[in-house]
């Protein structure tokens, strides 16, 4: 399964990705800012979607609204 950036390009367990969107989370009253960096992120069993770190808390972030760091 290849999991992609916004850009096409290719992720892999451990990168850093940036957002390029700001993304209000669900059941928070917390907004990821755009250029927010996500380290060491983690793949899910759909190409659409990577889990990370970002504000303080675990979370899953859609592919589409990141670049590869």
């Amino acid at each position: 399964m290849d999991v992609k950036d916004s850009n096409g390009n290719l992720l892999i367990e451990g990168d850093s990705v940036t957002l390029i969107k700001d993304l209000k989370v669900k059941g928070s009253s917390l907004t990821l800012k755009r250029g927010t960096v996500v380290k060491n992120i983690r793949l899910t069993n759909s190409p659409a979607e990577i889990e990370g770190r970002a504000g303080g808390s675990t979370m899953v972030l859609k592919t589409e609204f990141l670049k590869k760091a």
